[in-house]
C-alpha cells in the first residue's frame, strides 16, 4: 500500500501538461492545450488539456481524468502502478513493503510479462558485454557493422547464447514462472513438455514501449545457413502488438516533438545508424508493413513524416502503394531515396555521419511529386501506362483531407504530368464523389436529436381547461441538461463570494443550495453530487471541484470532468480584429446563476403542470376538479414569474 502522504505529494507534483505531453504532441489553443487523442483515431484534434484544472478531456471519445487516470488508461496500469510511474517520473520516493518476485507475479499477470521481459533484456545485455561468447560473436558483430559503444548501450542491444535453454534456466533460477516465459514468447515448449529458448545464437534488439519498458525482441542470426531465418521476432502477447509499435519511438519521441518531423525507416539497424548520425527523430516499422495504428502513433507527435528509402527500385514501387495511408491520415509526407544498392544503414557507414545528415537534408522531396517522377520514369512514352499513372497520382491526392494542400499538388502535378489542371481537378472530384457515395448511408427516417442538445420546438400550444397555453407530454424532455447546468455552476463558481442586493458575502455554492431546497434531482449522478454538496455544507465545508473530479466513483469523476471542460474557447479576434465584444458568463454572475436556477425550476414547473393536467382530465368529482384547477392556476402564476425573469414569456 502507498501511504496517503506519498499519494498527496505525487498528485501535487504531477503536472498534467507534462504527463500527457510525454505521449501526445500538444499545441496551445486559447486557455487549453490540444492534440490528437491517444485513445481513438482522429485527424482533427479533440483532445483538450486544462493546465489550470489539472485534467484532460477528449470530446471525441469522452475519455477524461487527471494525471493518474491518464497513465492508467494509456498504459493499462492499475491505480498503484500509475502512482509508481508518476513517482518515478518526478523522483518521488514511494514507501511500501518489499515484495518478492512471486508476490509481484501473483498480484498482476500483465505486470509479470513486463518483469520477465525486462529480465530477459538484462540477461541478453549482460551476455553481450560480459560473456566470452557474447563479446567474441555479438559485440564483435555490432562493432564490425560500425556501431559505436554508446549507441549499443543506448538501445540495450544484447546477445542470446547459442544454447538451447540458457535464458530459460537463468529465469527459472531467479524465480520467474515458466508461464510468463511462454506468454512473452521468450521460450517455447516442445512436444515432450520441455522449454527451450526462442532466440538462440542471435544478436538481440529489445523493443520498448512508449514509456521505455521492454515489450518484445527482434533477434538476428549470425549464421549463413539459408534454412535459418535471418530475423526472429517476439510473437503477439498481452503487452506486445507489433502493429501498434514503432521501434525506437521511446528514444525518438522528444526529438520528433522538438523538430516537428519524424524519419521513418524499415529496420532496427537503420534506426541505430541514423541515430549515430545525430538524427534522433527516427523510428522503424520493424520490418512489417506500415499500419494505420503506427501512422496515428506518429501523428500524436508531428504532422510531418520523412520516409528514408533504400535504393532498390522494385522495393520503392511496392512501398509507394502503402504510403497513401499516411496521406489519408492528414500527415505531410516527404521522401529521401538513397543511391542504388544502399539503405540508410549502409549509406551512413559508407559516407559518415556528417555527409549522411547533409544528404538527407538536401534530398527530401514531396511524396506526391516523388511518386509521380518514379512512375513516369517507369512508363516511358507508353500512353496507356501514362494514363494509368495519372489516375494513380490523382488517387493519392484525393486521399489528402486538406483541400488547399490537394489543390497545390494538383497544380504542380499538372506541370509535371503535362496535362491540364482542369482535367486533373475533374478526375479528383470524380474520385472524391465516388468515395463519399460509398461512405454515405442515406436514410429516409428523420435524424434523431443529439443527446446533448434540447429538442426543437420544445413548447407547443394546446388549449387548457382554463384557456391557458399548455405543454404537451410528448414535448417535455427530461431535465438532464438543466440539472447538469446546476452542477456545472457549482463546480465552476461554488467558491466565488457574491454581494447581490440583500445578499452579502455569501458563497455561490451556498446560495445555489439554498435555492434547491424545493427541487428534486432526477439524474442519478447529478443527485449524488448535489446530495454530497448539501451534506458537506451542513458539516461546515464547501466542496471543491477537485473532490468530484478525483472521486473514486468513476461515473461521478467523468461527469465532473465533462462539466468542467469545454472544446471551445472565446477567440480574442472577436474584439481585436472585428471590434465585437462578446460577453463572458462571469461578467454578470448573478444573471448566470439565477438563469441556471430558473431554467431548472421552469422545467420542474412544466412537469408539475403536465401532471396536474392529467389529473384534471381523469378526475370525475367536480369538487376535486375545482381544487386541482386552483392548484393549476397557482402553479401557472409561478411559471409566469419565472418567465418574466427568463425573458421568454410564452403565456399571455
Amino acid at each position: 500500500m502507498i501511504n496517503r502522504e506519498t499519494i498527496d505529494k505525487i498528485m501535487e507534483t504531477a503536472r498534467i501538461e507534462e504527463v500527457v505531453g510525454d505521449f501526445v504532441h500538444l499545441k496551445k489553443r486559447g486557455t487549453s492545450l490540444i492534440g490528437n487523442c491517444p485513445f481513438h483515431g482522429e485527424k482533427t484534434p479533440s483532445f483538450h488539456v486544462s493546465v489550470n484544472k489539472g485534467i484532460y478531456k477528449c470530446f471525441g471519445c469522452g475519455k477524461g481524468g487527471d494525471s493518474v487516470r491518464f497513465v492508467m488508461d494509456h498504459e493499462k496500469y492499475s491505480y498503484p502502478e500509475a502512482l509508481k510511474f508518476l513517482a518515478n517520473k518526478y523522483n518521488i520516493e514511494v514507501e511500501e513493503t518489499v515484495e518478492s518476485v512471486q508476490d509481484v507475479e501473483a498480484q498482476n499477470a500483465r505486470e509479470s510479462l513486463y518483469i520477465v521481459s525486462a529480465f530477459a533484456a538484462n540477461f541478453f545485455e549482460d551476455q553481450l558485454w560480459n560473456s566470452s561468447e557474447g563479446k567474441a560473436i555479438g559485440l564483435s558483430y555490432f562493432k564490425e557493422r560500425g556501431f559505436r559503444e554508446d549507441i549499443i548501450k543506448k538501445f540495450n542491444l544484447g546477445y542470446s547464447p547459442d544454447v538451447w535453454d540458457a535464458l530459460t534456466l537463468d529465469a527459472v533460477k531467479n524465480k520467474h514462472a515458466e508461464e510468463y516465459l511462454e506468454k512473452t514468447g521468450l521460450a517455447i515448449r516442445n512436444d515432450k513438455g520441455k522449454l527451450y529458448d526462442r532466440f538462440r545464437g542471435r544478436v538481440m534488439f529489445p523493443i520498448h514501449n512508449f514509456t521505455g519498458r521492454v515489450i518484445g525482441f527482434g533477434g538476428r542470426t549470425l549464421k549463413t545457413d539459408k534454412n535459418v531465418p535471418k530475423y526472429v521476432n517476439s510473437p503477439e502477447s498481452d503487452i506486445y502488438h507489433k502493429s501498434n509499435v514503432l521501434y525506437g519511438l521511446f528514444h525518438a519521441k522528444k526529438a520528433i516533438r522538438d523538430l516537428d518531423n519524424c524519419y521513418l525507416v524499415e529496420g532496427y539497424a537503420d534506426v541505430l545508424s541514423v541515430h549515430q548520425a545525430n538524427i534522433e527523430n527516427v523510428v522503424a516499422s520493424s520490418g512489417t508493413s506500415l499500419t494505420i495504428e503506427q501512422i496515428r502513433l506518429i501523428g500524436r507527435f508531428t504532422q510531418n513524416v520523412t520516409i528514408l528509402y533504400d535504393g532498390d527500385a522494385a522495393g520503392i514501387k511496392a512501398s509507394l502503394r502503402g504510403l497513401d495511408m499516411i496521406l489519408e491520415e492528414g500527415l505531410n509526407v516527404k521522401v529521401v531515396s538513397f543511391p542504388q544498392g544502399d539503405d540508410p544503414d549502409s549509406y551512413m557507414h559508407k559516407v559518415g555521419a556528417g555527409a549522411f545528415k547533409t544528404y538527407v537534408e538536401e534530398n527530401r522531396k514531396d511524396f506526391i511529386l516523388y511518386k509521380a517522377n518514379i512512375l513516369l520514369a517507369d512508363a516511358g512514352n507508353d500512353p496507356l501506362k501514362r494514363a494509368g499513372i495519372i489516375r494513380d497520382i490523382v488517387e493519392s491526392i484525393a486521399k489528402i483531407p486538406d483541400n488547399i494542400k490537394a489543390s497545390v499538388f494538383i497544380r504542380e502535378c499538372s506541370s509535371l504530368l503535362q496535362i491540364e489542371e482542369r482535367v486533373l481537378l475533374s478526375e479528383l472530384n470524380t474520385m472524391r464523389a465516388a468515395k463519399l457515395k460509398k461512405a454515405s448511408t442515406p436514410s429516409r427516417s428523420q435524424p434523431s436529436h443529439h443527446p446533448d442538445m434540447p429538442p426543437d420546438n420544445l413548447f407547443d400550444d394546446q388549449a387548457s381547461p382554463a384557456g391557458e397555453t399548455l405543454v404537451t407530454e410528448s414535448k417535455v424532455a427530461n431535465d438532464d441538461l438543466q440539472e447538469q447546468e446546476i452542477v456545472r455552476l457549482l463546480l465552476a463558481f461554488g467558491h466565488e463570494l457574491v454581494s447581490w442586493d440583500k445578499i452579502d458575502n455569501m458563497y455561490i455554492g451556498s446560495f445555489i443550495m439554498q435555492n434547491l431546497t424545493d427541487v428534486t434531482f432526477e439524474n442519478k449522478l447529478c443527485k449524488k453530487i448535489i446530495d454530497h454538496y448539501r451534506i458537506e455544507i451542513e458539516n461546515g465545508q464547501l466542496p471543491t471541484a477537485n473532490q468530484f473530479i478525483k472521486s473514486q466513483d468513476r461515473d461521478i469523476a467523468d461527469l465532473a470532468i465533462t462539466l468542467s471542460t469545454s472544446p471551445y474557447s472565446l477567440s480574442e479576434n472577436w474584439y481585436n480584429k472585428h471590434n465585437i465584444y462578446v460577453r463572458d458568463e462571469t461578467v454578470n454572475l448573478k444573471a448566470t446563476i439565477l438563469g441556471g436556477l430558473y431554467h431548472l425550476k421552469k422545467r420542474k414547473v412544466d412537469r408539475i403542470l403536465l401532471d396536474l393536467l392529467q389529473e384534471i382530465k381523469t378526475e370525475t368529482d367536480a369538487t376535486n376538479q375545482d381544487i386541482l384547477l386552483q392548484r393549476y392556476s397557482f402553479i401557472k402564476n409561478v411559471e409566469r414569474e419565472i418567465n418574466k425573469f427568463l425573458g421568454s414569456v410564452i403565456v399571455k
